[in-house]
């Protein structure tokens, strides 16, 4: 018997007013896995993620969720899963313990069980010894798992992650990375949104690339990156050097259209063949292009990005979630 997906989804539409935030995208999660939603500010994952959710309506497509249709059946869906946004929702003036047991009774928690489910939460997450503090006391990396931990209340089988480590330190997102590897571990179906090419690369089985609210690519990490080449040539001009020069001779040479890096000057050039390399080198050479570095390396994400949408995932785009706050 085929198991029923986590989500399922079919054309979704979102617009607001001209914009439209979400322009039918295609999505299905297995069971099990984290899937991760990977684009810039503004390209639709929030507005996706709420419409999922049922935070927000369905202007056209269909969704279900763990085979619950979202539109006709909200009630059931908001019971089968969890979601931490890109903010946290707790309150400062509470500690700890009061903020999960508020949680455990505002979703219908008896109060013994609620304080036995607070304990069980701060144990998981490491917070055991600041369940008395308030939460103007935290740190960032303490609010975050805090918040992850309000949405794990009732034990959903999906969890909706949000930007889950957006402001926080290095060391904090590999702690908040450790937390969620750990739920996936435990069976927990995870979609996480992310604008860390790195994050999804790190915890991801799968990856779907969304831009100006169209899916524009999806696989497994290595799947995406083997899309734009075997190998990376990554150059960093000379100042000074004839750009447009340079690149005509990654064409002929390379047969191969080359990627602005977001480094000043850079050129990423997905290879086939890496041998290939060789022969931009020598092309710049007889050309008398000046080059200040270069290397050969596996494609990144990053390049993976740039290739399919001509810009990273730090690029001014239109916001659609500031549409969403205002209307």
């Amino acid at each position: 018997m085929t198991q029923i997906a986590a989500i399922e989804a079919a054309g979704l539409v979102k617009a607001f007013g001209r914009l439209r935030a979400v322009d039918g995208i295609d999505l299905r999660v297995r069971q099990g896995e984290i899937f991760g939603v990977l684009g810039p500010n503004g390209a639709g994952k929030t507005t996706m993620l709420r419409m999922l959710a049922t935070l927000l309506p369905v202007d056209a497509g269909q969704a279900r969720v763990l085979g619950v249709d979202v539109a006709r059946e909200p009630h059931r869906v908001r019971q089968l899963l969890g979601i931490t946004g890109q903010y946290a929702s707790v309150d400062e003036d509470l500690t700890a313990t009061e903020n999960l047991w508020m949680f455990g009774r505002l979703q219908g928690l008896r109060s013994r069980d609620a304080r036995a489910s607070a304990k069980r939460l701060l144990e998981q997450f490491g917070l055991a010894d600041a369940g008395g503090k308030r939460l103007k006391e935290f740190s960032g990396g303490m609010r975050r798992r805090l918040d992850l931990a309000v949405s794990l209340i009732t034990r959903p089988p999906l969890i909706f992650l949000d930007e889950p480590t957006t402001g926080l330190d290095p060391r904090t997102r590999g702690q908040m990375w450790d937390t969620i590897r750990g739920l996936a571990a435990d069976g927990c179906t995870i979609l996480l949104t992310t604008q860390y090419l790195d994050e999804a690369d790190q915890l991801a089985g799968r990856i779907a690339v969304i831009d100006h609210g169209r899916k524009v690519a999806e696989g497994t990490p290595d799947e995406l990156k083997a899309s734009v080449g075997n190998s990376t040539l990554q150059l960093r001009l000379a100042p000074g050097a004839d750009a447009e020069l340079a690149r005509e001779i990654v064409r002929r040479a390379a047969g191969a259209e080359p990627v602005l890096s977001p480094e000043r000057g850079g050129l990423n050039v997905p290879l086939q063949d890496a041998g290939r390399a060789a022969d931009v080198l020598i092309g710049f050479r007889e050309a008398g292009v000046p080059i200040a570095s270069v290397s050969v390396d596996r494609p990144t994400l990053d390049e993976v990005f740039l290739a399919l949408t001509g810009h990273g995932t730090g690029s001014e785009t239109e916001d659609a979630e500031l549409e969403v706050a205002a209307g």
